[in-house]
């Protein structure tokens, strides 16, 4: 049995946003004390394993949808990923802009999935 098309592109997508959001946030946290550079290339080593993912989920999506339907999905899973991280890996305080910023994302998924 194969995994459908929606499953793989959004579960790779997932896994990489995961990745993505450690490397583009993470370092705010846990390497504050030290140089940018050193920052930035952790960040970069973290960023690997997104594009590992990233690429494949694109490729395996391209085939089903459009550039346009790609893109929304991936900003809503980075929305989907980045909240959670925020609350419980940074320590913000959830925000209701986080909802409004959903409901504004559901309109685009709306507008580009349509028939």
């Amino acid at each position: 049995m194969q995994i459908p098309v929606i499953l793989q592109t959004t579960g790779l997508l997932i896994l990489s946003n995961v990745f993505m959001t450690f490397a583009w946030y993470g370092h705010l946290k846990n390497l504050s004390n030290k140089a940018w550079y050193v920052a930035a290339l952790i960040s970069w080593g973290i960023a690997l394993f997104e594009y590992l993912l990233q690429v494949p989920a694109n490729r395996i999506g391209a085939g089903q949808y459009s550039l346009a339907q790609l893109k929304i999905l991936q900003e809503v899973i980075t929305l989907s990923v980045f909240v959670p991280f925020a609350m419980l890996y940074m320590d913000q305080p959830f925000k209701l802009d986080y909802v409004w910023a959903a409901l504004c994302m559901c309109g685009a998924v709306y507008f580009i999935f349509r028939g």
